[in-house]
């Protein structure tokens, strides 16, 4: 592999300063390229360049500690280059094999105190990733970052899609943030947020014709907090640490770390088109496993009476129901929701349990994450904040044959908050469980550290729709955003495919929901999560067509390989997925008009006949056989709030 490190003074002694000290960095293909300049001022930046074009400006780079001020004065002592060159395997991601190449760039620093930093900055043909390092210095074993001065800025052309992050201790039960604000497609980076908070990871920019960035971290785990960016300051976009006020004001708003230590990574994915975006598996490629598991965890579908029938459904009966619906539909999970403790009780819910094991469904159960940062009374709580009850809990939920629980409610990204997280899934994997989150705030890098993390929701998800005509209005135009945005770096627990025309039990009353059926169908393809909990009904056995029941039937989970064919945020999405053999095309359009797309599809066997499901002239599901062209093209058209799936 070539090294394509390359002093900076071969090139750029005619517009730098002599006293600059200056260090690029390309991919293995050469198109991407990252420039770290430190002036004689000692304030050290980074800029980046794809194909030439400029996709980020000079861009401040350091921290600033208890230990000393790692974020100016600082002087550029040497550097060192290393090829990174790994397989991995990984079976709750967009694909299920990845070969990641890099080149790795290890700037040495030093401040004005004579303290020494590191920079590590990977740079893969469409990523780089960058974090800082601090050496233990004498019998200093710690250190607490008070600030970071690490920015983003973005050329002037540039336009957003962010979602802002919301006030501390707001929301139902005062529980937010959660990741669960509203988007803004292609707003200026003039706007403010809506808050005054910034915005949180990940964070989809587009720079006019020049290309696309995505921003966003990784590997954060209890040694640090969960950060966000900042409001813009003239295209300028720096990490913010949580608010004080999160958790109820529990914790500490500045990191901290033994020494030797480093920070989270920070991750930037480039690219002239999307493409780029959809695939980039950077959120894993950086990160290492945090524990082996002895378990062998299975993935799949699950059925979910909370999301149409609500709290009134957490009793025996109405369970049942569910199991009997995931048993019919070949399903594999059931998940009981709040209040299972109470209005089942545990001797019963051991009876449930067993009756659903004799259906072939095992069982998810939900618990409150606990604790003094909100005022949840949904039972169970007080049991995942403590490790003593947690412990407890755990190994009742393994004799009684519990597969997997969903913790929520957590509202915040404090660095004690993220050790909740981290002892909840070692925890659980101690007892064969594995874990969803929701409430929550955004996986960074979970896939691959926890063996047992399965999903996240940290997205305006599923049971928005119930709870407002506005969301099921808005719904097309947030499904061609997540496959853009949230759901490149993370597995996302949406819990949708609604075949119910109304947002409510009977399927006669409540919100009305705008998207086809075939759209439902679609999403089950477009959104990622190893463990799909999905929005049917008992009802939809006789009032949902049977050709959108045997699809979801045979609908995978788990993907061997993702493919981005075309879309815009906030427009329209087609995507290609891998499960085996079969090939899966999923497209939808938010748009108001019907949509005609030109697709080369060069996954699926040219001048073959595929499976499609679209919709007909009365927006009903109807299945019928296509024939792609001899040069592996298809037409399309895609009726408004309507979708398409392609099968092969």
């Amino acid at each position: 592999m070539k090294n394509r490190l390359i002093p900076a003074f071969l090139f750029c002694m005619a517009v730098l300063p002599v006293t600059a000290q200056d260090v690029i960095v390309e991919g293995p293909d050469g198109h991407l390229q990252v420039a770290v300049t430190c002036p004689a001022s000692g304030d050290a930046t980074y800029s980046l360049t794809y194909q030439g074009k400029t996709l980020l400006e000079s861009s401040p780079l350091g921290m600033e500690t208890n230990m000393g001020d790692f974020g100016s004065k600082l002087k550029l002592t040497g550097h060192a280059v290393n090829v990174i060159d790994t397989v991995y395997q990984q079976s709750r991601i967009k694909v299920s094999q990845v070969h990641y190449q890099a080149n790795e760039l290890v700037c040495s620093f030093v401040n004005g105190e004579g303290q020494p930093m590191q920079v590590t900055f990977r740079v893969s043909n469409n990523d780089v990733a960058f974090r800082y390092t601090l050496p233990k210095k004498g019998e200093t074993g710690s250190v607490r970052v008070t600030a970071e001065k690490t920015g983003f800025r973005f050329p002037e052309q540039t336009t957003t899609f962010l979602c802002p992050q919301s006030d501390a201790m707001i929301g139902w039960k005062r529980t937010k943030p959660s990741y669960e604000e509203e988007y803004k497609a292609d707003a200026p980076m003039s706007d403010r947020s809506q808050y005054g908070h910034g915005y949180t990871f990940p964070c989809l920019f587009r720079v006019g014709d020049d290309g696309w960035v995505l921003v966003s971290e990784t590997g954060v785990d209890s040694r640090y907090c969960g950060s966000h960016l900042s409001d813009s300051n003239d295209g300028l976009y720096t990490i913010a640490f949580p608010m004080p006020e999160e958790n109820n004001g529990n914790g500490t708003v500045a990191p901290a770390f033994a020494l030797p230590g480093s920070t989270p990574w920070r991750t930037i994915t480039v690219g002239e088109t999307l493409k780029p975006i959809v695939e980039t598996t950077v959120p894993w490629d950086v990160v290492t496993p945090r524990y082996a598991t002895n378990h062998t965890y299975k993935y799949g579908r699950g059925t979910w009476s909370w999301i149409l029938w609500q709290d009134g459904s957490i009793n025996y009966d109405d369970q049942v129901k569910y199991v009997d619906l995931a048993s019919a539909l070949g399903f594999e999970y059931v998940l009981i929701d709040n209040w299972w403790d109470t209005r089942i009780g545990r001797d019963r819910m051991k009876q449930l349990i067993d009756y659903a094991h004799s259906k072939k469904v095992d069982v998810f159960l939900w618990y409150s994450s606990s604790g003094y940062w909100n005022d949840i009374e949904q039972g169970p709580i007080n049991r995942m904040d403590n490790s003593i009850a947690r412990k407890q809990e755990m190994r009742w939920l393994q004799q009684v044959g519990v597969k997997g629980i969903k913790v929520d409610f957590f509202g915040g990204d404090k660095q004690e908050t993220m050790r909740l997280y981290e002892e909840i899934l070692s925890d659980a994997d101690d007892h064969g469980l594995m874990v969803i989150f929701h409430g929550c705030t955004l996986p960074r890098g979970w896939e691959r550290m926890y063996p047992n993390y399965v999903g996240s929701e940290a997205v305006l998800a599923s049971e928005n729709l119930i709870f407002g005509q506005h969301f099921c209005d808005n719904e097309a135009f947030n499904a061609t955003l997540h496959p853009f945005i949230r759901n490149a770096v993370g597995c996302m627990e949406f819990g949708g495919t609604f075949l119910n025309k109304r947002m409510n039990r009977g399927n006669d009353g409540g919100n009305t929901r705008r998207t086809t059926d075939v759209f439902e169908l679609a999403t089950a393809i477009l959104f990622q999560n190893p463990i799909q909990n999905f929005a049917l009904a008992p009802n939809n056995l006789t009032d949902a067509p049977q050709l959108c029941l045997d699809f979801m039937k045979q609908v995978p989970t788990t993907w061997d390989e993702t493919r981005f064919i075309d879309g815009y945020p906030g427009r329209y999405v087609v995507l290609a997925r891998r499960h085996g053999d079969t090939w899966y095309v999923a497209a939808v359009n938010a748009t108001a008009e019907p949509l005609k797309l030109k697709l080369s599809l060069p996954m699926l066997p040219a001048g073959e006949t595929v499976s499609a499901y679209t919709d007909d002239k009365k927006l009903q599901p109807e299945q019928k056989e296509l024939k792609l062209k001899k040069d592996g093209t298809l037409t399309l058209t895609i009726q408004p709030q309507g979708g398409v799936v392609l099968v092969k």
